[in-house]
């Protein structure tokens, strides 16, 4: 149990991480070679694993509490404003929601961490 605790701090990176790999790989397979500017955001979050900081730990933080904060609020008007609800536009919904939340916990997660001083 004490080895689980110890390594939860990096579920937040780890996260975000696999999310830009996905990305990553999506963007490749119809865009080309120009997705590899999507591996520039993974840097930071790279960084933080390798070598810690608590100041890039909090920036990261806050700068995507307020993206996810954004996301949250522009999937709430997206989800308000669609009335055909076919079945392609349910999965979207629920994908796109399921991501968006799991944006923001991860995010208040990453703020959390670099207020307890865990680094």
């Amino acid at each position: 149990m004490l080895t689980i605790s110890k390594y939860t701090k990096f579920v937040p990176y780890l996260y975000f991480l696999s999310v830009i790999t996905y990305w990553f790989s999506h963007i490749m397979k119809s865009e080309g070679s120009s997705a590899y500017l999507i591996l520039l955001f993974g840097i930071p979050f790279l960084w933080q694993l390798i070598k810690p900081s608590r100041k890039l730990n909090f920036s990261l933080g806050i700068i995507f509490v307020c993206l996810s904060s954004y996301l949250i609020l522009a999937y709430l008007s997206d989800l308000f404003n669609i009335i055909d609800w076919s079945e392609s536009s349910k999965r979207f919904l629920f994908y796109g929601g399921l991501l968006v939340v799991c944006n923001f916990v991860m995010s208040l997660w990453i703020v959390r961490n670099s207020i307890k001083k865990v680094f």
